[in-house]
């Protein structure tokens, strides 16, 4: 049952780049921005003169973060 546990939690942290722990505070992260950037939309749609390029700015920088993370990671393991 071990084994089966430890695969569970690492297969795709590992194939990532990361560990357990990065993975669960890199992901983390993500979500509580995510949770912000939803908030955001949610006052935009009800006041459309709040937070105009809150949640499009927030997007364009998860992506740009995860795509380099991944992106490094994939140089440092090829080398």
């Amino acid at each position: 049952m071990a084994p089966l546990l430890s695969t569970l939690f690492s297969n795709h942290p590992n194939s990532v780049g990361e560990t357990y722990l990065s993975h669960l505070i890199t992901a983390s992260s993500f979500s509580f921005k995510m949770i912000f950037g939803g908030l955001a939309c949610l006052l935009h749609a009800i006041f459309p003169f709040l937070f105009i390029k809150t949640s499009s700015g927030l997007i364009s920088q998860l992506h740009d973060s995860m795509v380099k993370h991944r992106s490094k990671k994939a140089v440092i393991e090829k080398n």
